[in-house]
């Protein structure tokens, strides 16, 4: 197999991106995790240079300053997610498949910075309602923060378009599966990405 593709996954919260992610990590398709960066706190059993890079709000814009960022976003007043230039260098140097889990603006200005070179996937829930089911569900937010993420799921939607594909994830394994099947198909078939300018 070709190494050196980017993937890009974005969906509204809570509609299942980073379960097909983790899955996608899982088979053998070479992929390196592109670790975002973010000034939230941990969620759960997160870890610091596993699940994310948490920095706090003054270290982020310092590197927004210094340009280290492929991509950033103010996702809520005072909540920054990125995707820092040295976390694509260093999946590079290791010959991998580059695999990003980044919001729907994140991804889609990934997208434009690659064109060709990524494809990008759309995760799209069966419904807002069903959405906000399953944040209810995760409990892992109080009502207002529930509230605003269905808020900016419902404004994320209207960004699918941009992206190459959209799987609607109404049964999971439905949606693994066609996950899988997709990505694979881009791995085997586009180029070489010489480079990762």
């Amino acid at each position: 197999m070709k190494e050196g593709k980017l993937v890009i996954f974005s969906a509204p919260s809570g509609a299942g991106k980073t379960t097909i992610v983790k899955h996608l990590l899982s088979r053998n398709l070479n992929f390196g995790f592109s670790i975002s960066a973010t000034t939230r706190k941990p969620r759960g059993a997160e870890q610091n240079g596993k699940d994310y890079y948490f920095l706090s709000a003054e270290e982020f814009r310092n590197k927004i300053e210094w340009e280290e960022f492929l991509e950033w976003e103010e996702v809520y007043p005072g909540c920054f997610y990125g995707t820092l230039k040295s976390e694509v260098e260093r999946i590079c140097k290791n010959g991998q498949n580059i695999l990003f889990d980044v919001d729907v603006v994140g991804g889609s200005n990934i997208k434009k910075y690659y064109g060709a070179k990524a494809l990008a996937v759309f995760i799209q829930p069966p419904s807002i309602q069903e959405l906000e089911n399953r944040l209810m569900a995760r409990s892992t937010d109080c009502p207002d923060v529930i509230k605003e993420r269905i808020a900016k799921a419902e404004y994320e939607m209207t960004y699918a378009d941009l992206f190459d594909i959209i799987i609607i994830n109404d049964q999971l394994e439905v949606a693994l599966q066609e996950a899988e099947e997709k990505v694979s198909e881009f791995l085997e078939n586009s180029s070489d990405l010489k480079n990762c300018d």
